[in-house]
């Protein structure tokens, strides 16, 4: 399929993206990302990959239209938490205030 990233045409396919993404560690996902795989990666990283260009130099809305054209499952934001960061907004035991007046938690 024939897209345009960054003023620049590409030829890309499914099985194309998936060999350009295979060994490649998905960084942290904090905005939109794409399913490849198993895996989810961010739209940036997953740009840089295939198109081997600067991330400052493409939108992550370019490479959602592209990868969503080639069937790939796109994401507009993280849905859960991930592992491993506490969901409570406090993590310590006494509180911040006055130690006379202690505010309810």
């Amino acid at each position: 399929m024939r897209c345009v990233i960054a003023r620049y045409p590409f030829e890309l396919t499914k099985s194309g993206v998936l060999a350009s993404m295979k060994g490649v560690r998905p960084e942290l996902v904090t905005g939109e990302s794409v399913t490849i795989g198993r895996r989810r990666y961010p739209v940036e990283q997953v740009g840089q990959v295939i198109t081997r260009q600067d991330r400052r130099d493409f939108t992550s809305g370019e490479v959602v239209r592209a990868m969503t054209r080639l069937g790939f499952t796109c994401h507009d934001r993280l849905e859960t938490a991930p592992m491993g960061v506490p969901t409570s907004p406090r993590t310590t035991s006494a509180p911040l205030g006055d130690a006379a007046s202690p505010e309810v938690w």
